[in-house]
């Protein structure tokens, strides 16, 4: 199959329409798990998984299943990997949507200044959600930021130099008004979610990140985010 092949097979509103389906009956499977089985994960990470499913549908559904609920049998570095992954996701995703709907439904600006927007928004927004728990955890800001600076950094600039570059290969030239656009842009977000899990474990084997709390914990009452 050749590139412009693939485009045409995932330029499709019917195609999309399939997709997002299956992304609302995602969400709806989640918040009925986590309020009838996970009503002890802290309301933060509920609101994590809730808005990784909504990126990333039922692959979401899946991180979800092998790393957020009690039910798993172990906790491992790849599974906290995950976990932390998603909660940085979580934020990097509000930030992207936003910086491509503005960059290009408001301000109609090339893909440069795009990219620039997109990957600017993705990192406040990524590196806000997980300063501000550790804050509410009674963390100085000073110090917060200080904790999250380094972990973070590496771990948004790799999610969203691989959604960022696979966004402008696959719908570079797509307009809002193009299936190949909304679909690129989920394709996108998902592959940043993968590339930054690797870097997420690493980042937890040496201590530069927590695992987000196991989710085994019934009686934990916050993210160790930290």
């Amino acid at each position: 199959m050749t590139f412009d092949q693939m485009q045409s097979m995932i330029d499709s509103w019917t195609g999309l329409g399939i997709w997002l389906a299956l992304v609302a009956a995602s969400i709806i499977w989640v918040v009925y798990d986590l309020q009838t089985r996970n009503s002890h994960i802290p309301s933060i990470m509920q609101w994590v998984w809730i808005l990784t499913v909504l990126y990333s549908g039922p692959i979401g559904v899946a991180v979800y299943r092998y790393s957020g609920r009690k039910e798993i049998a172990t906790d491992n570095l790849a599974r906290k990997g995950f976990r932390s992954v998603a909660h940085c996701y979580s934020g990097c995703g509000m930030g992207e949507v936003l910086g491509v709907l503005l960059a290009v439904g408001l301000l109609a600006t090339g893909n440069f200044w795009a990219s620039i927007i997109t990957f600017i928004l993705a990192y406040v927004f990524g590196f806000a959600l997980n300063v501000g728990p550790m804050m509410q955890n009674g963390m100085a800001f000073a110090d917060a930021v200080k904790g999250a600076f380094v972990a973070e950094t590496i771990s948004i600039t790799v999610m969203e130099a691989v959604a960022i570059s696979t966004g402008l290969l696959l719908g570079g030239q797509a307009t809002m008004g193009d299936a190949l656009f909304w679909t690129s842009l989920y394709i996108s977000l998902s592959l940043g979610l993968f590339a930054a899990w690797p870097a997420n474990m690493l980042l937890i084997h040496f201590n530069l990140k927590g695992g987000m709390g196991d989710p085994r914990d019934v009686h934990a009452q916050h993210a160790h985010c930290h």
